[in-house]
Order: structure tokens, then C-alpha cells, then sequence
């Protein structure tokens, strides 16, 4: 074999090495603009899926440009808005030269979840009994709320409206967050910009807060809340919180007055066991303890006041009252779970039914009590 031949071979080896990592490149380059043209892109693995951040789109007849992120807010609100809904009130005030004068204000936001007309909001949103309201739908449609159901003390409403075929957002997994993933919230921003879109990222998860549930009642804790800093602004409440597949993952409540681009969400996952109750039995029903009380966390627990449920307050003629618990006792167990800032008494709570039987362990004043309490229904409210 002559050494110019040897050496002709090795060239086009080489060359065909080079145009095969060369058209590979570029494919892998080109790829995500032509992927879903395939016959089987929407059954494709997740590791075949395009990772790059730039994509191609037809708008108006022209091509486009988009980050991946960005059509994929995009496709969210295209698909998630007509869902969304503004909660209006209907007031009556005295003009002068008119006299009275009823007219309508935005107040918050909901969305629907059954094409028949369940809005999922905030109980805040609705808490004035003597006031009606109304819902509004993208397409400036007004429903007049026919029932109202209320759950107080996870800061939730579920109103009906009587209509058919209307769009729904589909609940999502809240336990499957993870911290700094992106997020949409879609709102009626200051009760006057209805669908107002608001992105950012999952900024915490498993935050407690404290909240009034109205005037002369107790404060609600929310021990298990999500915190973002997705801008959410007065009217805002009631909304969707929601990520990049759709999904609602929790209903947007409150934003602190004190910090910026801090707002807090109520995970969809609290409130699925009460949504199912009340779809089988027409009403909210959900087990009734009866305390006021703050998660002691790890970090803050010591030998006197040990992990757990602190009770800072029995409200009168409930079960706990009945069983004997008293303020100042701290709940570290419920039949045998331990409960702390990652297993919530709240969450606890939600595993029963009316009229189950529960064992409480608790620390008073250093001594370990075990107490049995028989639940009771929350009191509608």
C-alpha cells in the first residue's frame, strides 16, 4: 500500500468525521426550531426536549423570536385567563342631585374550576354578609353569586354562579413545588386592571403566617403557605397562582406591607380535602378542634416549651374546651405523628372526619398529658 493512499484514507476519515460533527452541530443547534415538527414531538422524553432558551414563532405572519420561557408565560395566560374571574361588589351610595345610586366595584379576583359555575376566592374577598356580588368573566360577562360557602380558617371561598360551558384552570401538585421555580399570578390588580399578569419565582415554601379571618375573630394560622415574589397587589386576592404547565398551585391572599415582592399563596394541596367534601356533600365540612395556636420550630423550641402546636388560645364550647386542653399547652403529637413546622397540626387535622376520635400527646409545664378529643364540624360561617 503506497503511502499517498494510506494518507488519502486517513483524510477522508477525517473529513467524514468533521462534516458528521459539523451537521450534528448544527442540528443540535437548529433543533428546537423544528422538533415539534415532528410526527412524535408531544411523546417525547424529557431529555430529547430542546434545552435552549431561544425558539422561533409565527405571529401575525412574521417570525418571531422568543425566549423558551417566555412563550411558555405566554401559552400559560393565553390558556389560563379565560378562567379568571373579578369578584365584584354591589354597593348603593346616596348622590346629592341623583339620590341612591347603586353601582359595582372590583374587590378581588377567583377562578373557575367547574364549567358550571365554582369559583374558587378568598374568604377575605367575600366576608361582608350583607353586601351581594358578582361575578365578572373575561369576556364581560356578569354572574350574580348565588351561594357562598366559607372556610375561615384557610382563607377560602367557594362561590356558585349559575351557568354552563364555562372555561376552567385545572388544580395542580402543590407538595411538588420547588423553590425558585417560575410562576404566574393572574389578578384583578387594584380592584380596577382585571387580568393583570404578574411572573416571578417560588421564593419559600412552608412559611406560617398569621391572618384575621374577620372583625372579632380569632386569628387564623396558616402554617404551611407559599411565598413568592410574583408581584401581587391589592385585588389580586383570590387569583390563581400558577406554573408553567397551567397548573393552579395555589390561590394568591396576602403581600406584606413591610418588604417588597413578598407575597404569600395558599397551597392548592390544603385546600383539594376540602373542595372534595364539598363537592360530595353541597357544604364545607371539615373537622373542628378549636384552638388558636403557633408552630414552636426547632430552632425556637427549648426544654420549656418543647416542638409542636403552642395553644394561645381554647375558644369556648368546642372540643378541645370539652377535652380539657388549655392556652399555654403544646401539641407535639396527634396518634403518634409528630407534629412540627414540616407536619403541621393543621395538615394533621385534615387526614379526619367529623366525629373521629384523635389522641393528643401534650407538654404542660413540662409534664406529658395524652388527651382524647372527639372532633367536631367547623362552624359555618
Amino acid at each position: 500500500m503506497s503511502t499517498f493512499g494510506k494518507f488519502q484514507r486517513e483524510s477522508i476519515f477525517i473529513l467524514a468525521i468533521f462534516l458528521a460533527v459539523f451537521f450534528a452541530g448544527l442540528s443540535a443547534v437548529t433543533y428546537p426550531n423544528w422538533y415539534k415538527s415532528l410526527p412524535f414531538s408531544g411523546i417525547l422524553p424529557e431529555f430529547l426536549k430542546p434545552q435552549t432558551q431561544i425558539e422561533t414563532v409565527s405571529q401575525n405572519g412574521e417570525t418571531v423570536i422568543r425566549t423558551v420561557e417566555e412563550s411558555a408565560v405566554i401559552d400559560v395566560v393565553d390558556s389560563a385567563s379565560p378562567a379568571v374571574v373579578s369578584i365584584l361588589a354591589d354597593t348603593v351610595e346616596f348622590d346629592i342631585e341623583k339620590g341612591p345610586v347603586s353601582s359595582q366595584q372590583g374587590i378581588g379576583t377567583g377562578f373557575i374550576i367547574e364549567p358550571d359555575g365554582l369559583v374558587l376566592t378568598n374568604d377575605h374577598v367575600v366576608s361582608d354578609r350583607n353586601i351581594k356580588y358578582t361575578v365578572l368573566t373575561k369576556d364581560d360577562k356578569k354572574y350574580p353569586v348565588t351561594k357562598i360557602d366559607r372556610d375561615p380558617s384557610n382563607d377560602f371561598a367557594i362561590l356558585k354562579i349559575d351557568a354552563k360551558g364555562l372555561p376552567t384552570l385545572k388544580l395542580g401538585d402543590s407538595d411538588s413545588i420547588k423553590v425558585g421555580q417560575k410562576a404566574v399570578a393572574i389578578g384583578n390588580a387594584l380592584g380596577r386592571f382585571t387580568n393583570t399578569v404578574t411572573v416571578g419565582v417560588i421564593s419559600g415554601i412552608g412559611r406560617g403566617i398569621s391572618a384575621s379571618a374577620g372583625p372579632g375573630s380569632l386569628p387564623a394560622n396558616l402554617d404551611n403557605v407559599i411565598q413568592t415574589d410574583a408581584a401581587l397587589n391589592p385585588g389580586n386576592s383570590g387569583g390563581p397562582l400558577l406554573d408553567l404547565s397551567g397548573n393552579v398551585i395555589g390561590i394568591n391572599f396576602a403581600v406584606s406591607t413591610s418588604a417588597e415582592n413578598i407575597g404569600f399563596v395558599i397551597p392548592i394541596n390544603t385546600i383539594k380535602p376540602v373542595l372534595a367534601g364539598y363537592k360530595s356533600a353541597g357544604k364545607i365540612i371539615r373537622p373542628y378542634l378549636g384552638v388558636s395556636y403557633e408552630i414552636v420550630t426547632k430552632d425556637l423550641a427549648s426544654v420549656q416549651n418543647p416542638e409542636g402546636a403552642f395553644i394561645r388560645q381554647v375558644v369556648p364550647g368546642t372540643p378541645a374546651d370539652s377535652a380539657g386542653l388549655r392556652s399555654r399547652d403544646t401539641i407535639t403529637k396527634l396518634n403518634g405523628e409528630t407534629i412540627n413546622e414540616e407536619n403541621i397540626l393543621a395538615s394533621e387535622l385534615n387526614k379526619y372526619k367529623v366525629g373521629d376520635t384523635i389522641e393528643l400527646e401534650v407538654n404542660r409545664d413540662g409534664s406529658i398529658v395524652k388527651i382524647k378529643v372527639k372532633l367536631g364540624e367547623a362552624p359555618q360561617s
